[in-house]
């Protein structure tokens, strides 16, 4: 008996080896030498002698240049998730709630057909609808709707319109999941004792898919946020994000630690929406438990 107790914690602990070695290999450890090429002078592979130091993040607090950077990049990404938001969530109460299997198989193709195709080629479908030269523009010219082309692409309207087309499947399939969970009896219940659908939506579904909203919002948020080709196709160097910073410091400047320090504002970003996320749906079912 007492073998065999012994061997099971071994046989388990080989089991989740390969997964823990491949978790420290492509996550501790990146994330580790970019913190560490954060607050060093220099590169210690080609500089032997190298110190301690803040300056990158001082560069940064010290510069409104960058400060605005950051809030360009976390408005883009909050105002992504709001329209992916408001767009996907009709979409997923429509799957969870259809009955036919035909129609609910349409849309889910529907919804993942886009994701079949590449990014850099969704977004350059965009370009050529919302240049000055694209679809959008020629039509409202040619029915006289507008004198001058609308400035569609590079700007954080373009990205937008990008950024959303490419994370509302996201939001959606997130959505979705939860909403299918929800028992439709309870709508039922609200209705027979007179609520409108409206109310009962309002007071039954919306706040028992709290948790799929804020699923799908922080996925859609960390992926915005960190997106790369969206925003430098669509929008140009006018419009700067921290992923655009972060390629310009290594590719023109070679200025390995001031991008390793952008990166950690990036991941910081990310894990404070993280920690906030956890607290908002423990206070979430800690209202439910109550009621």
């Amino acid at each position: 008996m007492s073998s065999t107790a012994t061997t099971r914690p071994n046989g388990l602990a080989l089991f989740i080896l390969p997964s823990a070695l491949l978790f420290a290999l492509f996550f501790f450890l990146p994330i580790g030498l970019m913190a560490l090429m954060s607050v060093l002078t220099g590169n210690p592979v080609v500089m032997p002698k190298v110190a301690f130091t803040t300056r990158h993040y001082a560069r940064m607090i010290g510069d409104p240049y960058y400060l605005e950077v950051i809030w360009t990049t976390i408005r883009i990404g909050l105002v992504t998730t709001l329209v992916a938001l408001l767009i996907g969530y009709p979409l997923a109460h429509w799957m969870a709630r259809i009955k036919s299997r035909t129609g609910h198989a349409l849309l889910l193709m529907a919804v993942l057909a886009p994701m079949l195709t590449g990014i850099v080629v969704r977004t350059f479908a965009w370009m050529t609808l919302l240049s000055d030269k694209g679809v959008i523009n020629e039509t409202l010219l040619a029915f006289g709707l507008i004198s001058q082309p609308l400035k569609l692409m590079y700007s954080e309207t373009g990205i937008v319109v990008g950024l959303v087309h490419i994370y509302v499947p996201f939001m959606v399939l997130t959505l979705t999941g939860v909403i299918g969970r929800i028992d439709e009896r309870l709508e039922q219940a609200a209705e027979n004792l007179g609520a409108s659908p409206l109310r009962a939506f309002i007071e039954v579904t919306l706040p028992l898919s709290l948790p799929g909203i804020l699923a799908g919002s922080l996925l859609v948020f960390a992926l915005a946020i960190s997106a790369y080709v969206t925003p430098i196709l669509l929008g140009g160097f006018q419009i700067m994000t921290l992923p655009i910073l972060i390629y310009q410091q290594i590719s023109a400047n070679f200025n390995v630690g001031f991008a390793a320090a952008l990166g950690i504002v990036l991941l910081m970003i990310s894990l404070l929406l993280v920690v906030a996320y956890n607290r908002a749906l423990g206070l979430v079912s800690g209202q439910r438990e109550l009621q």
